[in-house]
């Protein structure tokens, strides 16, 4: 069995552009990634944006919890300038936005969208995230990913077949079990993983791997041979 790597753009370009915002989006599909990586979490409004930390500290202008502002609180913050002065205008994207954007580009690419339920479990995420999927008509282009089971499980109560991966540090076993168990197709995992016999009886099992984040160019060809699907990097003009 041999396959063809495939690049996704980790938070984006956000080797060298701010990540998750839309400059290193628009960045990340300039390089023919075939797919975008992006953190997702719920504003005080109920408002689905794009972005890693639970606080706002670290990449943008301002402080606190993502929770506790309204979007259009949060919209007001500068979240480019930490990156480099040049990016003082870019802000936190709303979900939907995005997925417009997405809509609207001539090349097709998947978007694996992490839920950020790790710290705070958002009430409703799931259900927001789905009915913005349908909204935009790109549901056989979406792959739903988190740290929290609990997370994953609701998305497949209440969808039979939008595609999932269970995200994970580490070598663990037990994430093989638990993927099959919400017939989830792939584990999202890290590459001491993905080189582990975890990772061999996993893809025996009918699972595809998605490996992040994978920086070194030297390390692309051990998981190639390993039949990883797809590498999350921040550099993808480096592999595509």
């Amino acid at each position: 069995m041999s396959n063809d790597l495939m690049i996704y753009a980790h938070r984006g370009y956000s080797g060298r552009y701010p990540e998750n915002t839309m400059a290193a989006f628009k960045a990340a599909y300039e390089t023919g990634a075939q797919g975008i990586e992006l953190d997702v979490q719920l504003t005080k409004d109920g408002e689905a944006v794009i972005i890693h930390d639970e606080k706002i500290d670290r990449t943008t202008n301002g402080t606190g919890y993502v929770k506790d502002y309204t979007y259009e609180e949060l919209s007001k913050f500068d979240a480019g300038s930490w990156f480099n002065p040049s990016f003082s205008k870019e802000r936190i994207p709303r979900l939907q936005s995005f997925l417009k954007w997405v809509t609207e580009q001539d090349k097709e690419m998947m978007v694996n969208l992490e839920l950020k339920t790790d710290l705070f479990d958002y009430q409703g995420i799931e259900q927001k995230v789905l009915t913005l999927i349908e909204e935009a008509g790109l549901k056989q282009r979406i792959i739903i990913s988190s740290f929290n089971f609990d997370t994953l499980k609701r998305v497949r109560q209440l969808d039979n077949d939008i595609a999932i991966g269970v995200l994970f540090e580490g070598i663990d076993e037990e994430k093989i079990g638990q993927a099959r168990s919400i017939h989830a197709e792939a584990l999202h995992c890290d590459q001491s993983f993905a080189l582990s016999k975890g990772g061999i009886e996993a893809i025996a099992q009918g699972l595809q791997l998605r490996v992040y984040t994978v920086n070194n160019h030297e390390d692309f060809g051990p998981l190639q041979t390993a039949n990883v699907q797809i590498v999350m990097t921040d550099y993808p003009e480096k592999q595509s």
